[in-house]
């Protein structure tokens, strides 16, 4: 029990180096030899567990995935409108970024064409499809216009979400990301919601902004 004990920390510390040092020089310009001495581990203990480069990267894209997973499911089960949920999971998603490497790596990962192994889905599909589900509900719930292309908006708050990562990546520190995705919240209601029903999701962004940055 001990000597597995010891085998999950050491996977554990293996995988948080390696995500750090993604986050900050990139997938490609990270060795083996970098995440070795970065973890303070020896090349055997990270060859017991990772047979390749490509399997760090993975296992930290199923750590995201999960996560995102836990945030969504949270949400899902709470009396929220469509649209207050799908507000909450970006928030939720990105808060999981500031706080720690993992995410920030999956992220970056998934930016720079890490290749996605099934049956995990590539994160920003799994996105859109949660923003697709919402947008429906948003407006069943008369949230949101009718005459949305429902798909479209969902690629659109996708894209617009992960380039205000990559954009702030190397213009800001990533404790401005509450700011920008309020930002964008402000922009997207102000095309999508009905008039009568603006104010409360404006105010709505503004208060999960504070949150964010009281956290």
């Amino acid at each position: 029990m001990a000597r597995q004990l010891r085998a999950e920390q050491t996977r554990a510390t293996i995988i948080t180096a390696a995500a750090e040092l993604f986050d900050r020089h990139g997938y490609e310009s990270t060795s083996l030899s970098d995440i070795v001495e970065h973890a303070q581990v020896t090349k055997g203990a990270l060859y017991f567990h990772f047979a390749a480069k490509e399997d760090l990267a993975h296992a930290i894209m199923e750590l995201q995935s999960k996560a995102s997973h836990e945030v969504t499911n949270d949400l899902d089960g709470r009396d929220y409108s469509s649209l207050e949920t799908l507000m909450r999971i970006t928030f939720g998603i990105a808060r999981l970024s500031v706080e720690g490497p993992i995410p920030r790596a999956g992220l970056r990962l998934a930016t720079e064409g890490a290749a996605v192994r099934p049956p995990l889905k590539h994160p920003f599909m799994e996105w859109q499809d949660i923003a697709t589900r919402k947008l429906t509900g948003a407006v069943k719930e008369a949230d949101v216009r009718p005459d949305i292309d429902v798909e479209a908006v969902a690629k659109s708050l996708v894209s617009f979400f992960v380039g205000t990562r990559v954009v702030g990546r190397s213009l800001e520190p990533v404790a401005h990301q509450p700011r920008r995705l309020a930002e964008m919240w402000h922009l997207t209601i102000r095309g999508l919601v009905p008039v009568t029903r603006r104010a409360r999701y404006l105010n709505l962004a503004a208060r999960l902004e504070r949150e964010m940055r009281v956290a």
